[in-house]
């Protein structure tokens, strides 16, 4: 009994010293054995630092470069894109929005491709041609052409309602006012003569024109409370906040207007909860986030009065990059009818 006892005790010493030790490594139901292995594999080996950075590690790329009170430097040369050809525009948008589809020029020939997009149209159209021909026709073409215009002309008609409603948004917005620092002092300005750069002062409940650098408010710590409920629904006020050097040295008018910074920042982009972005002023850098930044589309709350500069205007906010254009809607039905033409058979 004694030798007995002595070996199943040396027996069990060898299990516990080749099989895993929950004590030393817990043993989840989650793991199988060849995830135990390679952890213990990966324990054994001396860790190695990997051969190419993570994404995450990256900086951002700093590609958009805004100079405070400083239009004339948006317009170098190396700020433009072509266009077409040797055509080329300064890669920075103005303050003027555009969401209708159409202009006098370009309804008929775009209204007409997009309802012919449509199988039946399409159709109907081959019809026409087909009973123009006398050989082969077997019904006057005008039982197929007056069907076929009544349907395209009511359709124009009510896309160009709704397109007139849009004309009329875009000019009620691009004709707002604002405060904005012109030849050293402030005056009024509509939104569309907004330039990136620009130094604007905003009131309490006004709407802001841009996405905008917040220098410095009325509030101590230039604190400023914006709503943003026409940007993502939320009614609950958010506050956002300058930095204390831009608070501290831009409450005057005239300071201001002497304001020369150069803002290093992202490229424009949808992304509404992120902004990375450096300052340099006074051969000084200092960072900037999300916090300090006022976009389109919030309106001042609780806040008598801030300053604040043109970082992204027009098209390059985030909110209208967002939007993106408008395209024509298709709805099921319309696919459906399609698939329906397509296939149908005598």
């Amino acid at each position: 009994e004694t030798k007995g006892a002595k070996m199943s005790r040396r027996r069990a010493d060898s299990e516990s010293s080749l099989g895993p030790n929950d004590e030393v490594m817990p043993y989840s139901d989650d793991e199988t054995d060849d995830e135990l292995d390679e952890t213990s594999e990966g324990e054994a080996e001396e860790p190695q630092e990997p051969a190419h950075p993570r994404e995450e590690m990256r900086p951002p790329e700093i590609g958009w470069k805004v100079k405070a009170n400083d239009r004339a430097y948006h317009q170098l040369p190396e700020f433009k894109k072509k266009v077409f050809l040797c055509i080329k525009k300064s890669r920075y948008s103005g303050n003027a929005i555009k969401t209708y589809k159409y202009n006098a020029l370009t309804f008929l020939p775009l209204n007409l491709y997009e309802q012919f997009k449509r199988v039946a149209n399409i159709y109907f159209l081959a019809l026409l041609v087909l009973q123009v021909i006398p050989d082969i026709a077997t019904l006057p073409w005008y039982t197929t052409l007056i069907p076929l215009v009544i349907v395209l002309g009511i359709t124009a008609i009510k896309d160009l309602v709704d397109d007139l409603a849009r004309h009329r948004m875009d000019k009620e917005v691009n004709n707002r006012k604002c405060e904005v620092l012109l030849d050293g002092r402030f005056k009024e300005s509509k939104w569309m003569d907004i330039e990136v750069g620009d130094v604007v002062r905003l009131k309490k409940n006004d709407f802001i024109p841009a996405d905008i650098l917040l220098l410095s408010s009325s509030n101590p710590n230039s604190l400023c409370y914006v709503e943003t409920a026409e940007l993502d629904g939320e009614t609950n006020l958010k506050f956002k906040m300058g930095l204390r050097q831009t608070d501290e040295g831009l409450q005057e008018e005239q300071e201001l207007a002497q304001f020369n910074a150069l803002i290093e920042c992202e490229e424009p982009n949808n992304r509404l909860d992120k902004f990375t972005g450096t300052m340099l002023w006074n051969s000084e850098r200092y960072p900037l986030e999300l916090d300090n930044i006022l976009l389109r589309g919030c309106k001042i709350r609780n806040t008598d009065y801030c300053h604040g500069l043109v970082i992204f205007a027009g098209a390059d906010t985030k909110i209208m990059r967002n939007g993106g254009k408008t395209r024509f809607k298709r709805t099921k039905i319309d696919e459906l009818m399609n698939y329906m033409v397509y296939t149908a058979r005598d």
